[in-house]
């Protein structure tokens, strides 16, 4: 951040955190005594308001006219345009219909656009204490400006960024900006100009909220310019990258509209110079052709099944906010997710307990105290046996002020979580605190990062001698540093310091946050200050504590290797704890890959040099914003799919910018589940990896259903083009072909939105992104069947119409014999890669039956019912008709799977080959 001096030029401190306070105080043109109520009013009227700026916001019209930007609409509304023109007001009508339903589906489907932004404007404060003229009182701190003196205490939130000026035991929970859950101690102290967000313990920053303690700062940066609003302008910097599907389905659409019009072409021109047609014809056969070619059910047919994979997520806890995320989740090759939460429990954890003569374990993880405290052989640690294990405990659960309690949905802490690791490590080890009393206590602050309290024993009991003992529990250094002495068999011994360190750093260096308990005599003692804990007491141990991975995320990260995506652990702790986390989890190897890369190894790397390891490296750790952003680039230039995970504000841009964005819906910041595509109801890794496996069986939906749908389309459009080719009266008017079309695909489409998930779909790996919906055997299949059921329908037509005569009563059975051939088709498309002679075919999805049964009833509707004869030209058919017609579609169905089993022996052939060639 720059900060501009009242003279409106920005000065070169960019850096407040780097400088002394006072050095600070004088950049901004400051005063112990605050400005005057002038000079702020001047400063809010040169550099606005404390706010985020409005993001702008699309219109509604203009949101809504985007759902009909495709191509494929395009052509339909040229088709209306010309209906229109040649005074067809009834087929105009219907045309014209299906083009704004189409819109609408999708603009009610996509709801209000998400703004992250929104959310981080709520995060700011609504009123701040600040001194002016001398006097401390409360302002909307919307009125703060640069220069401004500010005062916080337990409860608030920040109201700008600030440079601390004093603090008393101040702690900020700042996990809304790094995604850490602790606390972090605030210090009047320089820190270094490099050090990232998290390590700036002299600022204060906006949006944050003061856990303890109390803090005056000089305000340094408002509005914009907060960190809060830095993260603001990198998420309206990032635009929105397409899903695979939509590029997909664009792709086909243009092929199919280059198609569409070269063939619209050449019929034109055999109609004209070989069959002599005049134009109203050749306009009408154009017409009937175009929307005979167009899917215009696929729109429709894509926000089905993508609609019926949002409500089977929702059960499984995956909240989507955005349909198309549902499919984009199912070809994701790379997650990265954040720790604390996600694949952690957030739970703080006691590990290991490391005495001068004893090493143990403790069993369990998170708050519930079922366990047991075992020694190095396996068997329990019995108290009266250990009594080196005894005395640290009781010191842990004495110079503690939190404890655990039962809640209807499990165990919580009330207190500091890692005070309730040690009294959930007192329980499993059976120390009894009956009968104690505390006589004093000395508070822990960020300056000694100890705390201490004077305990009467009861009767009977003694510790080191003695009935009333000082117990201390804190950092190790700082206790090491007042103990001469450690337990012995018999007594006591001298300290050995080295051999204390290195039993510490081989705790850290397995991600283990290390706390101390040290003990001294205190009898005929009255009061405890920190000035009589300077020295003299006895080194008991240290206790190694960790926030424990999730046992169900260590499964679903091995399932997603074997599904082929990469885990990438990002998060804002230190690299050895997010090693050996990720190393329990199986998200890094022991050996083989490259190390761990924190956030100053990012800042030192350019983009290039970025792009060239960031696929082989597993764990971030100290990461920023930017970083985060920076390496979801990384992975996207090298093509992969990337999922994002987090929970803090600044998870927001790169959740952004990710092609699947997800947030945590329990401990999550507004700010990131509105820039988020899936919000997990139970911040569980695990459910990722769950709707991983349900994207990929909608995109399986999805491409069943496209090789279903498009051989309606395409066998319209062959008996249009062969009807012109033969100077044939037309077997389909358009309306005719728009119904067909909507009625298959509002019915038979939806049955394969809901087919199960194939066996081994999570054994699959990821397809690639440029891959199409349509590959070279689905499109084969296409091919013939619309060959088949066009040839269907043409004879069917010709049929009817030699036998009786009459043109509508040809025209209806084609249109009947499309409906069943469609039904025919669909149990060829169920089971699409093996062969449908199974009784398989007929079960497993109870719509198949419920839509077969409502295509027949729109059938009866448009051959029987007096006003769809109207409409549609449709007449009644006898019983001779019915029977032709569901005759030739069983013919249908056994050609089709002739022509799958062909496909497949094609296409495993043609693995064969490239196999050998390889």
């Amino acid at each position: 951040m720059t900060i501009t001096a009242p003279d409106g030029r920005g000065t070169p401190l960019s850096t407040p955190w780097s400088l002394p306070a006072d050095e600070v105080l004088r950049a901004v043109a400051g005063s112990p005594d605050g400005l005057t109520s002038q000079d702020a009013a001047r400063r809010l009227a040169r550099d606005g308001r404390n706010e985020l700026p409005e993001p702008p916001q699309p219109s509604v019209l203009r949101r809504l006219l985007s759902q009909y930007a495709d191509v494929l609409i395009y052509i339909l509304i040229a088709a209306a345009a010309l209906k229109g023109f040649t005074g067809d007001w009834v087929d105009f009508t219907v045309i014209v219909t299906v083009i704004v339903a189409t819109g609408l589906i999708g603009f009610v489907q996509e709801g209000r656009a998400a703004s992250a932004l929104a959310g981080l404007r709520r995060m700011q404060s609504l009123n701040a204490q600040v001194r002016r003229d001398g006097e401390w009182g409360v302002v909307d701190s919307a009125t703060l400006v640069v220069g401004d003196l500010v005062r916080v205490r337990s409860g608030d939130r920040v109201p700008a960024d600030a440079r601390l000026l004093t603090s008393t035991q101040l702690e900020v929970d700042e996990s809304a900006l790094t995604g850490e859950s602790l606390a972090v101690d605030k210090l009047d102290e320089v820190n270094a100009p490099d050090a990232g967000v998290g390590d700036r313990t002299s600022m204060l920053f906006s949006g944050t909220i003061v856990t303890a303690g109390t803090g005056e700062g000089v305000v340094v940066a408002t509005g914009g310019d907060t960190e809060i609003g830095r993260i603001s302008t990198l998420v309206t910097e990032q635009e929105t990258v397409d899903t695979p599907l939509a590029r997909q389905l664009a792709h086909l659409g243009t092929q199919l509209s280059i198609l569409i019009g070269v063939l619209a072409v050449v019929m034109l021109l055999v109609g004209r110079f070989v069959h002599d047609l005049d134009a109203e014809e050749l306009i009408s056969a154009a017409i009937g052709f175009a929307v005979a070619a167009v899917p215009e059910g696929l729109p429709a047919l894509v926000t089905i099944t993508l609609a019926l994979g949002v409500q089977q997520m929702a059960r499984r806890n995956a909240i989507t906010r955005k349909m198309a995320a549902v499919e984009t989740l199912g070809s994701t090759t790379t997650i990265c997710s954040d720790k604390t939460g996600t694949l952690t429990q957030n739970e703080m954890t006691a590990r290991a307990v490391v005495t001068a003569t004893g090493t143990y374990t403790v069993e369990g993880t998170g708050y519930d105290p079922t366990g047991r405290v075992v020694t190095v052989d396996g068997a329990t640690a019995d108290l009266a046996k250990h009594p080196d294990l005894a005395a640290l405990v009781l010191a842990a659960g004495l110079c503690n002020d939190a404890h655990v309690e039962p809640t209807d949905d499990g165990w919580r802490v009330v207190g500091a979580p890692t005070e309730g690791a040690l009294d959930v490590l007192r329980r499993k080890a059976g120390a009894d605190l009956a009968g104690v009393a505390r006589v004093a206590a000395v508070s822990f602050d960020s300056a000694h990062k100890f705390a201490a309290t004077l305990d009467q024993l009861p009767p009977g009991a003694v510790q080191l001698g003695a009935a009333r003992v000082v117990h201390a529990v804190g950092a190790p250094d700082r206790l090491l540093d007042r103990c001469s002495t450690e337990p012995a068999p018999g007594g006591v011994a001298p300290l050995d310091r080295h051999a204390w360190d290195e039993r510490i750093d081989a705790l850290s260096a397995r991600g283990l946050r290390v706390l101390a308990a040290a003990a001294r005599p205190a009898d005929g003692v009255e009061t405890l200050t920190l000035d009589d804990l300077d020295g003299g007491l006895t080194f008991l141990g240290v206790v190694g504590i960790v926030d424990p991975p999730r046992p169900e995320a260590t499964a679903a990260i091995a399932e997603a290797h074997a599904a082929g995506i990469r885990v990438k652990m990002i998060t804002g702790d230190h690299r050895g704890t997010a090693t050996a986390i990720a190393r329990e989890l199986g998200i890094a190897p022991e050996e083989g890959r490259v190390p761990a890369l924190t956030g100053a190894d990012l800042q030192a790397m350019s983009d290039d040099e970025l792009r060239e390891v960031v696929r082989d490296v597993d764990v971030y750790a100290r990461t920023s914003p930017e970083h985060k952003l920076r390496i979801v680039r990384a992975l996207q230039s090298h093509g992969e799919v990337v999922a994002m995970t987090g929970d803090g504000v600044n998870d927001a841009p790169s959740i952004t910018r990710a092609d699947v964005g997800v947030a945590m819906g329990i401990k999550g910041t507004e700010a990131t589940k509105e820039a988020a595509d899936i919000v997990l109801a139970d911040d569980n890794f695990a459910t990722i990896e769950r709707a991983v496996e349900e994207g990929r069986r909608i995109y399986d939906n999805i491409r069943k259903a496209v090789v279903f749908l498009l051989p309606t389309n395409g066998a319209q459009s062959l008996v249009i083009l062969v009807a012109v080719l033969a100077g044939l009266t037309l077997p389909l008017s358009p309306v005719q072909i728009l119904w067909i079309n909507l009625a298959t695909a509002l019915t038979l489409s939806a049955t394969l939105a809901g087919e199960p998930a194939e066996p081994g779909i999570m054994q699959r790996k990821p397809r690639s992104p440029g891959e199409q919906v349509l590959s070279s055997s689905a499109m084969a299949v296409v091919l013939i069947a619309s060959g088949v059921l066009g040839a269907a329908t043409l004879a069917v037509f010709l049929l009817e119409r030699d036998r009786t005569g009459d043109y509508a009563v040809a025209q209806t059975s084609a249109v009947m014999m499309l409906a069943l051939g469609q039904l025919a088709y669909l149990l060829n498309c169920r089971l699409l890669n093996g062969s449908a002679f199974t009784t398989r075919v007929l079960t497993g999805n109870r719509g198949l039956w419920v839509s077969a049964g409502a295509l027949l009833v729109l059938q009866l509707v448009f051959t029987y019912a007096p006003f769809m004869n109207s409409w549609f030209g449709s007449t009644p058919i006898g019983l001779r008709s019915w029977a032709l017609t569901a005759g030739i579609a069983v013919v249908v169905f056994l050609v089709m799977e002739a022509a799958k089993a062909a496909v497949r022996r094609v296409g495993a052939r043609a693995a064969t080959g490239r196999r050998a060639v390889t």
